[in-house]
């Protein structure tokens, strides 16, 4: 029936709209008929115990769950699951009688995804930032576990696949240097695991198991009409979607990370953290990267073995695996850290300069502006109409900050990850709390002193107020307050200031470059 199926529908009198040219995307689990103006999926009838595709009810329920959640990602995508009636040789989309088949239709989409965009192109960087924002407000904004019998997210259901890994790949190696290599990393991961079991346990009863995309790469992101577009979300599976968010999107981190971009990836860590929130989960970040290089390293040695498979595609799959092997291992390595705090009243370009060295250095961006109206209870965009020293930048309110900033950099310290935290820290007891935080955690400690005229700053000031779109609120005579207010360095504080010009950005690189020779990032 298949080859009768597909050959039928590369025809384009099968259809009752205007083609322009069908094109048909294969892959192991189904077949993707492009019309110009509406993309057809069909299921293949396969079953690789992982799914099954076997029986016409199991396809069609498939294809609803697939139209289901992939329309919270991208509803306008995503149109409804048809009935194909007739014979094989002769079907007949949405026709009526016994259906022999079901399909998903879709309004079709730029098929040039994320992955093939030029790693140098600046709008990559964009896409990127903006997918973190969305799938931020997908992770915080979809169904998270209401039947405490549900098993999604219990510790030894997460391990299960893990070891899985494991287990599925000893046999397929021959190379003692490889199966070395194996067992380290399987010995890491079930250490690891066990480390981390209380924490997944206390997410699990927080709320951070959700039904989530499951599937998340480059290759599954496009751009439609000027706006990111993630689809494909894992439909056959649950288990391989009810996770914690941070396994759904360490798996974008991963692959960002194996394409060379993991500057790339703190920009997505951060924009997707600054509208979460949720720093407490970071420390499961490598064990989840690490578990999803792993699946990539069991995928690639599957395609070595499929029957028929040429030689050059045999050794281009080994590279995968060695290259996936690499940087699983990678994820074992006890992390650089360090503590980096800006200075500077506001207006003096901080938050962009931190943007910077967060892709530079590869560090967790604790901002000011937003951490503290989340701790007051308001959204980042939120202003909050507070008076000069008053409300939410009252002193009192302003101490609940900055103790607030110190106790998250301390426990991002201690889940391994290197901080850099974008505030002013005008006074010498905001500056000496976070030394402390440094020293009590033995990491290097960096003040990065921001300084531009004050002309500019206005300039600066004024444009930002006007767009009023960001989550700081100082104006003029706020930065002018601060100015009269603010306390100079002292002798031993000085040992730690790097210098910087605000007003001109392309010495960030050069002060990156010294950042990393202080803090050992060499």
């Amino acid at each position: 029936m298949s080859d009768s199926l597909v050959q039928a529908l590369k025809n384009s009198a099968t259809y009752h709209h205007p083609v322009s040219e069908i094109q048909l995307i294969e892959t192991h689990i189904s077949w993707v008929f492009l019309t110009g103006t509406y993309a057809y999926k069909v299921k293949k009838p396969m079953d690789y115990g992982f799914l099954d595709f076997t029986a016409l009810d199991k396809r069609k329920y498939y294809c609803e769950e697939e139209l289901r959640l992939n329309r919270r990602l991208v509803p306008d995508v995503y149109l409804e699951v048809i009935p194909i009636t007739g014979t094989p040789e002769a079907p007949i989309l949405e026709g009526e009688g016994e259906p022999f088949e079901y399909a998903i239709k879709m309004r079709q989409f730029n098929p040039k995804t994320l992955d093939q965009m030029p790693q140098d192109d600046p709008a990559l960087g964009e896409h990127l930032e903006q997918l973190a924002l969305k799938v931020a407000d997908f992770h915080l904004n979809h169904s998270a576990k209401t039947d405490e019998g549900m098993t999604f997210g219990h510790p030894d259901v997460v391990f299960e696949p893990v070891q899985q890994n494991f287990d599925q790949i000893r046999p397929l190696l021959n190379d003692p240097a490889e199966l070395k290599q194996l067992d380290y990393l399987e010995g890491w991961a079930q250490s690891t695991f066990e480390r981390l079991r209380p924490l997944m346990e206390q997410r699990d009863k927080d709320g951070f198991v959700r039904e989530c995309h499951g599937d998340m790469h480059l290759a599954n992101v496009t751009v439609q009409d000027g706006s990111v577009m993630l689809f494909d979300c894992i439909e056959f599976n649950e288990y391989f979607r009810w996770l914690d968010v941070y396994n759904d999107i360490g798996f974008l981190l991963m692959d960002l990370e194996d394409r060379s971009l993991k500057g790339l990836g703190y920009r997505v860590l951060n924009a997707y953290l600054e509208q979460t929130g949720d720093y407490q989960g970071l420390a499961l970040l490598p064990f989840y990267k690490a578990y999803r290089a792993m699946v990539r390293c069991k995928i690639a040695l599957f395609t070595m073995g499929a029957p028929g498979i040429s030689e050059e595609m045999r050794q281009e799959e080994e590279k995968k695996y060695k290259r996936y092997m690499d940087l699983a291992e990678s994820y074992m390595a006890v992390p650089s850290r360090f503590l980096i705090i800006t200075h500077g009243v506001s207006g003096t370009g901080k938050t962009t300069i931190s943007s910077h060295l967060v892709q530079r250095l590869g560090c967790i961006r604790l901002r000011s502006d937003i951490e503290r109206k989340r701790l007051f209870g308001l959204k980042s965009q939120e202003k909050s109409h507070s008076e000069l020293d008053g409300g939410i930048y009252s002193p009192d309110a302003n101490i609940k900050t900055y103790q607030y900033l110190a106790s998250e950099a301390e426990m991002l310290l201690q889940a391994g990850q290197a901080v850099i935290i974008d505030a002013t820290f005008l006074h010498q007891d905001q500056r000496a709390m976070m030394e402390e935080v440094a020293a009590e955690n033995g990491v290097p400690f960096a003040i990065v002193d921001c300084k531009a005229p004050q002309a500019k700053i206005e300039e600066w000031l004024e444009k930002r107020s006007a767009e009023s779109e960001d989550a700081a609120e100082a104006d003029v005579n706020v930065m002018r307050h601060q100015l009269t207010h603010a306390e100079p360095f002292t002798e031993e504080e000085m040992t730690h200031v790097l210098e910087l010009a605000s007003d001109n950005l392309d010495e960030v690189d050069a002060l990156a470059d010294r950042l990393a020779s202080k803090l050992g990032r060499n």
